[in-house]
């Protein structure tokens, strides 16, 4: 098979190949994607439940403002009218064990005047607390959180707890420090611009998936699926051959391939090469049943089993980060279980128990632990047109959306520098989801 010079593969449809194959089209590059399965999406996406007899999303991932390599790769595929939100940063809590309910609310401007005010902050904590947290910055890198930050303080268990998990996917004992520090700088230390919560209005596919393949289509990018990448052939700087499972395409020194694989996939077609291998759970449970009209968008919890509790078209989507200690409860177990702390959240009956889809992901992310982020590998590899992608890559960030898309965005920028060509820059942009905003990094669900 003759492939033109610089034609760049992108292996894998995933966040991280659609923001990369995205980006390089539209720069008029010539992209060919490929990927195993018979959809895109990887881990973010919809489809329909035959049980519930509706459409889910395999998990829940919720944006922020300040997300803007997420923002930009929405815009770019027409999906920012997709997203809904309240229109400031408000984030509902509820303490399962006293019932005490609390609106964490930063203000808009960086300097953050609502630890001064105890209808802002959360209840029990004093602004002296939130200082506390400025210890992460200087922290080891070999530090956990919960070596850093006081476990007894009020201001733990009710937000720096529950933020750690959700956007680490790890327990406080076992997260980095360094990394929650950048979650925490990007974020609340963006101030409440930044912050202001965004979810899909129906669901994960239509807005991350569908109009990104529809786009991608219409700029002439072929795109294979079922097919699955058995083997890469190298010669002593570059790879010459993608062996698939019926084909196989040869590469020149010309062009370039993305592989954005799941880590466990790449180090398998990749020789000698480190990525995280200790993964963490991730238990959602999808309920199917009706919700009162001007229902909070999703709410934190503290003190029970569920952690972050959204609501949906469907009904109401649970969300349990660091599920060790429950993912091998069956899904009875999980089911009655993860209700009663939704039904709490949202004020509704505990029975009868409404129809149920429990999704556990076993390796839903690599441990964001000290360890593991030394692990995380370049883009860049020792094969001349050999780049990487994928939310393992080492991009700074944790292993959510918004890094998954930076790790696709610098994969395509080193895609066109390697083939002598300049990169585009971002256009300049005005639109309502980010004027004024910064840098942030999503609460991973």
């Amino acid at each position: 098979m003759t492939i033109p010079p610089r034609t760049i593969h992108v292996v894998g449809a995933g966040l991280a190949g659609l923001a990369a194959a995205v980006r390089l089209a539209a720069e008029g590059r010539d992209v060919r994607l490929y990927e195993a399965a018979p959809h895109a999406g990887g881990r973010c996406r919809s489809y329909f439940d035959a049980e519930l007899g509706c459409r889910i999303d395999n998990g829940n991932h919720l944006l922020l403002a300040g997300n803007h390599r997420t923002l930009d790769y929405l815009e770019q595929i027409g999906a920012l009218d997709t997203l809904d939100g309240p229109p400031d940063a408000t984030f509902p809590f509820i303490d399962a064990e006293t019932g005490c309910r609390w609106t964490l609310r930063p203000n808009r401007g960086l300097f953050p005047s609502w630890i001064l005010s105890a209808k802002r902050r959360v209840p029990g904590t004093r602004a002296t607390d939130y200082l506390a947290a400025l210890a992460l910055r200087r922290a080891d890198p070999s530090a956990t959180v919960v070596e850093v930050l006081d476990r007894e303080a009020p201001a733990f268990r009710r937000l720096w707890e529950p933020l750690a998990v959700a956007a680490l996917n790890t327990g406080v004992e076992r997260a980095s420090a360094r990394l929650f520090w950048r979650v925490l700088a990007e974020t609340l230390g963006r101030g409440g611009g930044a912050c202001r919560p965004l979810v899909p209005r129906q669901g994960l596919s239509e807005t991350f998936i569908d109009l990104a393949l529809a786009r991608l289509r219409v700029q002439g990018v072929e795109i294979r699926f079922g097919a699955r990448l058995r083997a890469l052939r190298f010669a002593v700087d570059h790879v010459t051959e993608l062996v698939f499972d019926t084909s196989s395409v040869g590469l020149g020194r010309d062009d370039r391939l993305i592989l954005a694989v799941p880590a466990t996939v790449a180090a398998r077609l990749v020789p000698a090469m480190a990525v995280p291998d200790v993964y963490s759970p991730i238990v959602n449970a999808h309920f199917r049943c009706a919700v009162p009209p001007g229902s909070p968008y999703f709410i934190g919890m503290v003190g029970g089993s569920a952690e972050w509790i959204f609501r949906k078209q469907m009904g109401l989507s649970v969300t349990v980060s660091a599920a060790d200690k429950i993912v091998d409860q069956s899904a009875e177990e999980l089911r009655d279980l993860l209700w009663r702390d939704a039904a709490l959240a949202y004020r509704l009956p505990v029975d009868p128990v409404p129809p149920a889809r429990i999704v556990k992901e076993r390796r839903a992310t690599f441990l964001a632990s000290p360890a593991q982020l030394l692990r995380r590998p370049p883009t860049t590899t020792r094969w001349m047109n050999l780049l990487l992608a994928g939310d393992y890559v080492d991009t700074g960030l944790p292993a959510a959306i918004e890094g998954a898309i930076d790790s696709g965005l610098m994969a395509a920028a080193r895609a066109t520098e390697a083939a002598g060509a300049p990169v585009i820059s971002n256009p300049q942009r005005s639109n309502a989801w980010r004027r004024g905003q910064s840098d942030g990094v999503p609460v991973h669900e």
